[in-house]
């Protein structure tokens, strides 16, 4: 798919929710974050959009940012930021293990690999970097040391996430791309790489190969 390099690496893209982590983390850190009667009071305001939602009438990367406005504006960054780091800390016993042993093998060969998500930087930063990961993901508006609950961003997701590849790395630079994903919102992203893996759909791995300098 790619013209050959004369770099010596590969490029690993690796979505997060349902790929690298098996459930779903945004719901989880408002839950983990948010007391119940907070959670309450401001769902209820958005309650018809949350039932489109589940009735798959009102498409989830509309329903993202309504949530995040709903559950974070006028949050302080300072409390919401320590309860982050504890967050991505917690969810680590809930990796997919094959996936993770995969992207440490990525790592051992040198390649870069980078989380692609359309979830929210305010945890998945300190996901990635307790993974050592590059990040992609949807950016969140702080003003005045609180969460405006607006994103600072496009939801990354489907084409966006394509869009935010490209404007990051020159896929030409790498001898070899490699996507994983999970759901339709992977496949601009997965149609990106020369490998590509669908959890629950690909029935194996896709074989590495170790990119090789060229003279």
């Amino acid at each position: 798919m790619h013209e050959k390099s004369k770099k010596y690496k590969n490029l690993a893209l690796l979505d997060f929710d349902g790929t690298l982590y098996t459930k779903d983390s945004f719901t989880g850190f408002i839950f983990y974050a948010l007391s119940k009667r907070h959670i309450i009071k401001q769902g209820f305001k958005i309650l018809p959009w949350i039932q489109a939602y589940y009735l798959k009438a009102y498409p989830a990367h509309a329903m993202r940012p309504k949530l995040f406005h709903a559950m974070f504006k006028n949050t302080k960054v300072s409390e919401i930021d320590k309860i982050a780091q504890e967050y991505a800390q917690q969810i680590s016993k809930n990796y997919n293990s094959e996936l993770l042993d995969r992207l440490r093998t990525h790592q051992a060969l040198g390649d870069d690999v980078v989380l692609v998500s359309a979830t929210v930087n305010v945890y998945l930063k300190y996901v990635a970097e307790s993974l050592g990961l590059d990040l992609i993901c949807t950016e969140t508006e702080i003003i005045n040391n609180h969460y405006t609950g607006r994103y600072s961003s496009a939801d990354c997701s489907a084409q966006q996430k394509a869009i935010r590849v490209l404007e990051k790395y020159q896929l030409s630079q790498y001898q070899h791309i490699y996507a994983y994903g999970n759901s339709d919102e992977d496949l601009a992203m997965l149609n990106l790489a020369d490998y590509s893996y669908y959890v629950g759909k690909s029935t194996q791995l896709p074989i590495l190969e170790k990119a090789e300098q060229l003279a």
